[in-house]
């Protein structure tokens, strides 16, 4: 049996022992892991809001299944945003200033610094219009082209007499060559294309994939059919995820 003293002694001892202890590497990093997985999280769920700009003769209804896309994707729809405006006017000196002030208002809705822009057709002139030349390049992160006149088509001829919107778009106009001068995919903009061809407006095929973007042929597909695409949207989603 142990004595009084010795009983002491080894409380003491127990003591010092305890107080001597490193704090539990699990219940000191808990609170720190915790921290850094919501951080974590949190930037995962930071996204810029999509503004879609459609193409010639048509409306923003053209997005229905790349905007339902986008929300299985778990996009919110206050962060799509669709882009509406008279297709028949000039891109440089009317659409591109509009696109501008709309892009604006979706910031301050938002809160966004910067949007990404998905167009098609003859959206893809305005957007790279706005980028390039009308001070659009810090306000945006990425650009998609579907099936664009980067380069101008030959089928614009067809209307070109009496319609501005294709005389911008025909080879060599004013808006083409202006486009495609110096660099084509200019600032921190991370661009992308995709193009058939199959395409029956865009000729030639080739018109769309510009240099410094990246650019996916998409197979033999109508014009309009990248706009219902599967692989086309899992594309444009994959980029804009990138």
């Amino acid at each position: 049996m142990l004595t009084v003293r010795q009983r002491l002694l080894a409380l003491l001892t127990l003591c010092l022992t305890l107080l001597a202890a490193p704090a539990l590497p699990a219940q000191a990093q808990a609170p720190a892991s915790g921290a850094a997985s919501g951080a974590s999280s949190a930037k995962a769920l930071v996204r810029d809001p999509v503004v879609f700009v459609h193409g010639y003769n048509a409306d923003p209804g053209v997005w229905g299944s790349l905007r339902e896309d986008l929300r299985a994707d778990g996009y919110a729809d206050s962060e799509l945003f669709s882009f509406g405006y008279d297709t028949h006017q000039s891109v440089n000196e009317v659409l591109s200033g509009r696109l501008a002030a709309y892009v604006a208002e979706v910031r301050r809705q938002t809160g966004a610094a910067r949007v990404d822009l998905v167009a098609h057709s003859f959206g893809s002139l305005v957007t790279r219009w706005y980028v390039k030349f009308g001070g659009g390049g810090p306000y945006v992160d990425q650009w998609v082209s579907l099936a664009g006149p980067n380069r101008g088509t030959s089928t614009a001829w067809a209307c070109a007499l009496w319609d501005q919107a294709c005389r911008d778009m025909t080879p060599g106009s004013y808006v083409v060559k202006n486009l495609n001068s110096g660099d084509e995919t200019p600032g921190a903009v991370r661009y992308a294309t995709f193009w058939s061809n199959c395409d029956e407006v865009i000729n030639p095929d080739d018109s769309v994939p510009l240099t410094g973007a990246v650019n996916t042929p998409v197979g033999c597909l109508k014009h309009n059919d990248l706009l219902g695409d599967d692989p086309t949207s899992a594309g444009v989603r994959a980029f804009l995820r990138s």
